[in-house]
C-alpha cells in the first residue's frame, strides 16, 4: 500500500461517498454472534483512547451483552493530539482522555471490563513496537479474538500497533481482525474492494447504535465540546458520521 496516498489530513472521503459505494453496500452482512462463536475472550487493542469505540464500540457492547470476557488495551494516552493548544497540555489531555474512555465504556456496558494502559508516548509508538509484542505475548492466549487497527490505516501509531498485534497473535495462537479508523478518511471508496480483503460488515441493532453514539460523545476533547480549544477538533461531524452507522466493518 503506497504510503504517499495514506493522508489523514483535510476533509477526506465523505459519508455520502461511502454511502454510494456499491462495494460497501454489497459487503457480506453477518451477525455478531458468528464473530463471537468459539471465542473465549475479546481483546481490543487501541492506539489512542477513542479509536476502539469509534471503530468497534458496537461490537464491544454486543460482546458484553453476550457475557464474553473483554480486555481493553490503550497503548498510548492520546496526549499529543493538540500540540499547539496551550490550554490543553499533554498532562491535561492525558487525564481527560482517560476519563473520557471510562465514561464511553460505561455507555457501552463495559464498566467492569479489564483495562490496561501502557502509557507509550502518543506519536512515538513505532519505537516501542517490539516492546508491545512482548507485552501482548504475556496477555494473549489461544481462544482470544483480538481486534486491532488496520495495518495500513495511515497513522503511524495505528500501523505500529497493527504490526505488533499481528506478530503477537501469530506467536500466541490468537485470532485477529483489523478495524479501520483513518482508512475511512483517505481511502477511495471505489478502491476499498482491493484494499480491504476479506472484509465483513457486522450488523448493529438500533439500541446498540444509540449507545455507541452516546459513547462517542463522551470524547469531548476530540469532538471540540470543551472550552479553550482554539483549533478544529480531531473528530468533527464529518468524521463522526463514518462511525454512526448501523454496522461496523472488520478486515481479515
Amino acid at each position: 500500500m503506497d504510503a504517499v496516498n495514506r493522508q489523514i489530513e483535510g476533509g477526506g472521503a465523505t459519508e455520502a461517498q461511502w454511502g454510494a459505494s456499491e462495494w460497501l453496500q454489497a459487503l457480506p452482512l453477518q451477525s455478531p454472534d458468528a464473530l463471537f462463536a468459539g471465542v473465549q475472550r475479546l481483546v481490543v487493542v487501541s492506539p489512542h483512547p477513542d479509536d476502539e469505540v469509534l471503530a468497534c464500540g458496537g461490537l464491544m457492547a454486543l460482546a458484553a451483552q453476550a457475557g464474553l470476557a473483554i480486555t481493553v488495551i490503550s497503548v498510548t494516552d492520546g496526549e499529543a493530539c493538540y500540540p499547539d493548544q496551550s490550554a490543553w497540555s499533554p498532562a491535561r489531555l492525558r487525564a481527560a482522555r482517560a476519563v473520557e474512555l471510562d465514561d464511553a465504556l460505561r455507555c457501552l456496558g463495559l464498566a467492569s471490563a479489564e483495562r490496561m494502559s501502557w502509557h507509550i508516548g502518543d506519536g512515538a509508538v513505532t519505537a516501542s513496537e517490539a516492546w508491545i509484542v512482548e507485552q501482548l505475548s504475556e496477555v494473549l492466549k489461544p481462544g482470544d479474538l483480538v481486534l486491532a487497527p488496520w495495518r495500513f490505516d495511515g497513522h503511524p501509531d495505528h500501523e505500529a500497533v497493527a504490526r505488533a498485534c499481528a506478530q503477537a497473535c501469530n506467536e500466541c495462537g490468537s485470532s485477529l481482525k483489523e478495524y479501520p479508523v483513518w482508512g475511512w478518511h483517505w481511502l477511495d471508496p471505489q478502491a476499498a474492494s482491493s484494499a480491504w480483503v476479506p472484509a465483513t460488515r457486522f450488523a448493529l441493532d438500533d439500541t446498540v447504535v444509540v449507545r455507541k453514539r452516546q459513547a462517542i460523545q463522551q470524547f469531548v476533547t476530540q469532538t471540540g465540546a470543551v472550552d479553550g480549544l482554539d483549533c478544529d477538533p480531531i473528530l468533527p461531524a464529518t468524521v463522526l458520521q463514518r462511525f454512526e452507522r448501523n454496522f461496523e466493518v472488520l478486515i481479515g
